[in-house]
Parts: C-alpha cells; sequence; structure tokens
C-alpha cells in the first residue's frame, strides 16, 4: 500500500492533480516508477481527447515592412482568452 507522502512525491514529480496521482498509485501497486507512465499515458489520452476540439475564436496582427507584409491568426477555444490582455502581448511579439 502507499501514503500520502507517496501521493505528494508523485505529484511533484509529474505536476498531476491529487487525486490523479492517487489513482496511478493504485492502478500500480504503489509503484512511483510505473504510476509515472501510467500518468503519462493517461496525460497522452488526455491530450487525444482535446486534439477534436475547435479552435474558433482568436486575434489576427499585421505586420509590414517596406515592401513585404504579413498576416497571422492565433487562435484559441474560448472569447475569454481573446479578451485576456497576456494573449493579446502573445500576439503582439509573435
Amino acid at each position: 500500500m502507499f501514503s500520502a507522502s507517496d501521493v505528494k512525491e508523485l505529484r511533484e514529480k509529474t505536476g498531476a492533480g491529487m487525486m490523479d496521482c492517487k489513482k496511478a498509485l493504485e492502478a500500480c501497486e504503489g509503484n512511483q516508477d510505473k504510476a509515472v507512465d501510467w500518468l503519462r499515458e493517461k496525460g497522452i489520452a488526455k491530450a487525444a481527447k482535446k486534439e477534436s476540439r475547435i479552435a474558433a475564436e482568436g486575434v489576427t496582427e499585421a505586420a509590414s515592412n517596406d515592401n513585404e507584409a504579413i498576416i497571422f491568426e492565433v487562435n484559441c477555444e474560448t472569447d475569454f482568452v481573446t479578451k485576456n490582455e497576456k494573449f493579446h502581448d502573445l500576439v503582439k511579439e509573435l
């Protein structure tokens, strides 16, 4: 069996949530290394689920220099992000 300090240690190693770490340790019978691999596999599965989401919101930016110009678009999933000043700063920096 594993202790709360084992969950804490795994959480510090991986940055995963407490409940995810607990589930990983339960699934791997307390083995830290196997639990890290288990979390990676689950992370990949979670990313695959998000892959099909549509990023329909975003911001465009244009820049020109003499006779050359570029227009680019940075998309996100929600309009809340597009209203965020940090998002606009990122787009301007790009």
